[in-house]
């Protein structure tokens, strides 16, 4: 098992956005996390991105309401963002950037 490490300066707190058949994405993240922790109150498709408009949609990785689920940031130099869209019910999902040392 891996450990993982949430970053706690002030720059990369955690933050959450409520969604529903419209997809909600949380605040951007200045790049260096390696990862985030992801998890919502319903189930889920989340995508994390780089791109400018980074709407989650039902092609996106699908999480079960209640578990927190690590994710790769990507290691682009530019600002990121964590998208989520509901399975069946809206929510809100909640993301913590971490790094893995």
């Amino acid at each position: 098992m891996e450990l993982l490490n949430p970053l706690n300066d002030p720059q990369f707190t955690a933050r959450s956005q409520t969604y529903t058949g419209t997809a909600g994405t949380v605040a951007s993240w200045p790049s260096g996390p390696q990862g985030v922790l992801v998890w919502a109150t319903t189930d889920a498709y989340i995508r994390v991105s780089t791109d400018a408009v980074v709407a989650a949609t039902t092609a996106d990785t699908p999480i079960p309401a209640g578990v927190a689920v690590p994710f790769k940031v990507p290691r682009t130099g530019v600002a990121w963002q964590v998208s989520a869209v509901q399975i069946t019910a809206g929510g809100t999902v909640y993301a913590k950037p971490i790094a893995a040392e």
